[in-house]
């Protein structure tokens, strides 16, 4: 467990960037399209867009990639880099398309390592422990996301570029750590796989379990971008938080998910993954409809500090699953199959349940992400060989 620690540093650079992007980059947008919040809010979707088209295809790259480095470490040599020197260029943009151009050179460059710093997990952890190796790293995650919304408005406040010099730092930082610490071709789990069996193996990953599982993927994550982009619109509406409420309360939530987020992937181990999953689903269900019978903030909040740890079971425990329900040899392409569905749903999601805010009104947001979390549920009980699906293989 000690490299899986290690290797959080990636995750933890990637969410700290990413946090700091989110928080940062719409109002330099707003400075260039002011009242235009449409515009700026699909300006800032960009990264899904590309993750939906590049990720799988650098995930599916790095499965056939060979180098004295390893199958996934040359994508981070090459892509964390470049990514730190257009994370310090965002903010030093001087009209409207210099800045375009850097963000969608960012995304470009974040989306390189993406998919083969995540599937680095599985590569080198034993199938019995990865539901534990993911807790750990979102756990990083998490901690990377806190210290860039704890330390990040300081930071902005002595000067708008320094959150993004301390964004390029950490990245940089996170290589070095991760390419000293973890040597792929010595850490990595090697099974011996003709070229010919590699290939059809390849051919086979995208069964019916597989299919089953990214639709429950894409359902719960509809509904989890849903809540999330519109929470603090229902508070304020339903609930009459002001915005600074509304945010902190959405953080009961997330503060649960980050506590919870080793446990549950010890629970995935110990009971399996597709139980787990199906135990957070139907707790998020019951949470989601609880939502309707409370009326006071105290009560919203200690739903949603409950639901955090729901959703851990869930997201903890899904991309293990995902990887659990294929062959060793393609762990990048189903890495890419992952976040592929996910940032579907990421685009998808938002648009979605606003439409049917405007149509119903916010007391029935929880509603239609609750419909949404029980396709989840449906899609997830039709996942046959619900744990790995064995393979003729030798470890070294």
């Amino acid at each position: 467990m000690k490299k899986t620690w290690l290797l959080g540093f990636g995750f933890l650079s990637i969410s700290l960037t990413w946090a700091l992007y989110n928080a940062f980059v719409p109002l330099f947008l707003e400075e260039f399209i002011p009242n235009n919040v449409a515009l700026i809010g699909f300006l800032m979707t960009m990264d899904n867009y590309i993750a939906l088209f590049l990720q799988p295809y650098i995930g599916n790259l790095s499965d056939k990639t060979n180098t004295r480095f390893g199958k996934r470490m040359p994508y981070l040599i090459l892509g964390m880099p470049l990514a730190a020197v257009f994370v310090v260029l965002v903010p030093l943009h001087f009209n409207l398309l210099t800045l375009i151009l850097f963000m969608l050179a960012l995304n470009i460059t974040m989306a390189i390592f993406r998919s083969p710093t995540i599937a680095l997990m599985p590569d080198i952890t034993v199938e019995s422990k990865r539901t534990t190796a993911n807790g750990i790293i979102n756990f990083m995650g998490g901690v990377g996301s806190i210290l860039a919304l704890a330390g990040g408005a300081f930071l902005y406040d002595l000067h708008q570029t320094i959150p993004f010099w301390a964004a390029a730092f950490v990245l940089l930082a996170a290589l070095f750590i991760v390419t000293s610490s973890i040597k792929e071709n010595r850490d990595a789990i090697r099974y011996d796989v003709s070229d010919k069996q590699q290939k059809i193996r390849m051919k086979k990953e995208l069964n019916s379990s597989t299919l089953f599982i990214l639709c429950a993927i894409f359902f719960w994550f509809v509904a989890y971008q849903g809540i999330e982009a519109l929470f603090t619109l229902f508070a304020t509406n339903e609930f009459g938080m002001s915005d600074g409420q509304a945010s902190f309360t959405l953080s009961f939530f997330a503060f649960s998910f980050l506590l919870f987020a080793i446990p549950s992937g010890w629970l995935g181990a110990k009971f399996g993954k597709k139980r787990v999953i199906m135990v957070g689903l139907i707790g998020l269900i019951s949470i989601f409809l609880s939502v309707n019978f409370v009326d006071s903030i105290l009560g919203l909040r200690m739903l949603l500090l409950i639901g955090g740890m729901f959703w851990a079971c869930i997201n903890i425990n899904s991309y293990p699953f995902i990887v659990a329900t294929g062959t060793e040899i393609a762990i990048g392409t189903r890495t890419g199959m992952y976040y592929l569905v996910s940032s579907l749903a990421a685009i998808i999601g938002p648009p979605l349940m606003g439409y049917f805010v405007d149509l119903t009104g916010y007391h029935l947001l929880f509603f239609m992400a609750a419909i949404c979390m029980g396709l989840a549920l449906l899609s997830i009980s039709f996942v046959k060989n619900a744990e790995k699906m064995k393979c003729s293989t030798l470890k070294s």
